[in-house]
């Protein structure tokens, strides 16, 4: 079985010829020059050129930035008080939310999203530990707004109240010339997944997924995909999702916008009680693994071994078990919030170290 990841990746030749796809060298068309005013913290990840794709849950908005970034410095980032560090170099005060990670294939650097000061900003990494903030009043963009979004208010389900606007992006890639979005809808079954060129065009493609919950014992369409993966799995484009508490979702990429709802395979339970955080894949000694990030169960390396012909789990799994695709938890990489591949070794990550923030580079295990 052969796994490739081609998360930011597309052939250039692919590219040139598609009217309205990223040309291999420069900005791609249909970006114009003006403000970005991001409301809200959402998830980040670059195309293969460069340009940087921003989901803003707030707004039901996605945007493509030209950062014009330069190759800096080469290194390896090491903050240990990540949080102090950007109050000092950008002079804010009062409390800091940092958002997402994503690091530029092109240069190295490391952008994060943080929300201070009543305002959301990007912050630029370089290999140094230069921090700088970018300016988005005025920088080349395209912004797409998301169809069928759920409504900004709060609704309270017993004990429980959740805005359903905040989940209407919960993560995004870039894959194959393609935009790819996972989110909550407005309407009785909201999870989904959305699909559009890239740049932006209208033709926009939203189908509404399924899975097999193993730890709740039941088949559901409620609750959103948290963090996935684009890859090719023995030649078939496939997401690779995970849910919180924890199911693990492969879904075919030709069934989506096929029919009005799509069930996925799930692969694994790993384990209730716990929400996914963020993925990557690579590959070392020969084997392609993904390494997964988690809110309660550390980070787990999963093997893509099988992956291709894993049935579905159809049964309940219960008492926090585990089952399916086999993995092992890493304690090495103990309070990984998010991370993004740095090179083929290594991945720069956010890391909770008892109540403090770093940023670190982190060899791939």
């Amino acid at each position: 079985m052969h796994v490739s990841h081609l998360f930011r990746k597309t052939l250039c030749a692919l590219s040139l010829a598609l009217a309205s796809s990223v040309a291999c060298y420069g900005a791609p068309t249909g970006l114009t020059v003006g403000p970005v005013d991001l409301q809200s913290i959402g998830p980040m990840t670059f195309t293969e050129t460069g340009i940087l794709l921003v989901g803003d849950p707030k707004t039901a908005t996605v945007h493509a930035i030209n950062l014009e970034d330069s190759e800096g410095q080469p290194g390896s980032p090491k903050i240990e008080d990540f949080v102090g560090a950007i109050k000092s170099a950008l002079a804010i005060d009062g409390d800091v939310e940092v958002g997402e990670l994503a690091v530029n294939p092109e240069t190295g650097n490391t952008f994060v999203s943080v929300n201070a000061g009543g305002a959301i900003h990007l912050l630029r990494i370089d290999g140094a530990d230069q921090i700088s903030r970018v300016g988005l009043d005025k920088i080349s963009h395209a912004s797409k707004v998301l169809p069928n979004a759920p409504e900004d208010r709060v609704e309270t389900r017993g004990r429980r109240k959740r805005n359903n606007r905040d989940s209407s992006i919960t993560d995004l890639a870039y894959f194959e010339g393609k935009v790819m979005v996972s989110g909550l809808s407005a309407g009785d079954a909201p999870s989904r997944v959305i699909e559009f060129p890239f740049p932006f065009a209208e033709n926009t493609i939203a189908t509404t997924v399924e899975i097999f919950h193993a730890a709740h014992g039941r088949v559901e369409d409620g609750s959103p995909i948290q963090t996935f993966l684009p890859m090719m799995v023995d030649g078939e484009p496939s997401l690779l999702a995970g849910y919180t508490c924890t199911p693990l979702v492969r879904f075919s990429v030709n069934d989506l916008g096929e029919s009005q709802k799509v069930r996925g395979t799930t692969v694994a339970e790993l384990g209730n009680r716990n929400q996914p955080l963020d993925m990557i894949v690579y590959e070392k000694d020969g084997s392609t693994s993904i390494l997964l990030s988690n809110s309660a169960r550390g980070v787990m390396k999963i093997s893509t071994d099988g992956l291709e012909s894993r049935a579905s789990l159809t049964e309940r799994v219960s008492g926090g078990g585990t089952a399916g695709q086999p993995f092992e938890t890493i304690d090495s990489l103990s309070g990984v919030k998010q991370m993004d591949k740095l090179n083929d070794q290594h991945a720069v990550a956010l890391i909770d170290d008892k109540g403090r923030l770093a940023l670190q580079t982190i060899e791939l295990p």
